[in-house]
């Protein structure tokens, strides 16, 4: 049996990073640049965006076996079950070959009530996969979504090299933790990975759990990202997070979108609002954990806020989705390459029926697919926004 060599992890072996750090820890994958990262050292979103959903190395080579040592950082969240293990998985010309786990490695244990942190250090664990095909391929290694991953080495029984994305269109979406992938088992198996496969679309996420807020940071990144097309999804995260009215909601869409066209003038732009979300159509944030949920199995969400306080301008889906509609027709006078998708379209109250949120917020990876496969159909088929 042929021995294994160890293979740089050269910049240009990433797809959908948009900056790589390297530490004497090993290679990080971040989705926003370091100086995001210093200006909003906000915890959540430093975690959401280290775990690398929609990353994943990319080469071509004729190598039957490939092995990555890595040391992820799983989190558990006190009283709670714990939470499946990030998935590495294998594509070989686009089919999916294998996949597989990583043992040790760091675990951040956070307590959902007070809001401590604890991180438990471990060891780097390896991922191996045999038996590839003795021809000379595409292989891409997805990372998890839903755990950091720190690369610590790759290595092959053959050489390697990059690919080049050629002419494939680059789509950056940015997005709330359904958009990361929260529920999804496989991060090939989040809507935003599910939805571009059909159209030869290359994907980078931008989703982030907790932490689509229509930062002007992220409208900064986006609008320095070269992209072919760009969607954002807006509105659960500042509905359970009770982070604005009304009235700063309008200023903050219209300046997030603004700063977008400062780089992207011409590039279709989907502005989507929020799927079906039962506790917050029209209950206003700040949601919780359910706490009678606690040792049930499943922890689950709830609103907490009083509805009759929209009047004063609090916010629930409903009147964000109201609320986006106006923005983007009034927009669309002026910039014909806007659009806008209602969110249940992808997920609404036949699909509550039919598949529940099994947490009151996240949809399960049954509901990932449905999201995808609409996603694929209403945003990249004919007639679509992204076509």
């Amino acid at each position: 049996m042929s021995t294994l060599t160890r293979i740089p992890l050269t910049d240009d072996l990433f797809r959908g990073a948009l900056e790589i750090e390297r530490t004497d820890r090993g290679v990080q994958p971040h989705r926003l640049p370091g100086w995001v990262r210093r200006q909003l050292p906000d915890p959540q979103l430093l975690m959401a965006e280290a775990q690398p959903s929609g990353v994943r190395l990319v080469f071509r080579t004729r190598a039957t076996r490939i092995a990555l040592d890595s040391r992820p950082t799983r989190v558990s969240y006190v009283g709670a079950p714990a939470r499946p293990d990030g998935v590495y998985e294998l594509l070989v010309d686009g089919e999916h070959v294998g996949s597989a786990t990583v043992d040790g490695g760091d675990v951040l244990s956070i307590d959902p009530i007070t809001g401590a942190r604890e991180v438990r250090p471990g060891e780097p664990g390896t991922v191996s996969f045999g038996g590839l095909p003795d021809r000379d391929k595409t292989v891409e290694l997805w990372l998890p979504h839903n755990e950091l991953a720190v690369l610590v080495e790759l290595r092959t029984d053959a050489p390697v090299e990059p690919v080049s994305p050629g002419d494939r269109p680059v789509w950056l979406h940015h997005g709330s933790s359904i958009s990361h992938g929260s529920n999804a088992l496989t991060p090939t198996g989040t809507w935003p990975a599910l939805a571009p496969r059909a159209a030869g679309v290359e994907l980078v996420n931008l989703g982030f759990g907790g932490s689509a807020l229509l930062d002007p940071q992220t409208a900064r990144t986006m609008r320095d990202t070269p992209a072919d097309l760009i969607s954002v999804k807006i509105g659960i995260n500042i509905v359970n997070g009770d982070t604005m009215r009304l009235r700063t909601f309008t200023a903050a869409v219209h300046g997030f979108l603004d700063t977008l066209r400062d780089g992207h003038p011409e590039t279709p732009l989907l502005v989507v609002s929020p799927i079906l979300c039962p506790i917050h159509e029209h209950t206003p944030g700040p949601g919780a954990f359910d706490p009678s949920s606690f040792g049930s199995g499943t922890v689950r969400f709830i609103a907490t806020g009083d509805p009759a306080e929209v009047a004063a301008g609090k916010l629930t889906l409903t009147v964000v989705r109201d609320e986006l509609s106006r923005i983007v027709a009034q927009r669309r006078q002026d910039d014909p390459a806007l659009a806008y998708l209602d969110g249940r379209e992808l997920y609404g109250p036949d699909d509550a029926t039919d598949h529940p949120l099994p947490d009151a917020l996240h949809p399960d990876a049954a509901t990932h697919r449905i999201i995808g496969e609409r996603f694929a159909r209403l945003a990249f088929g004919p007639g679509g926004a992204l076509s």
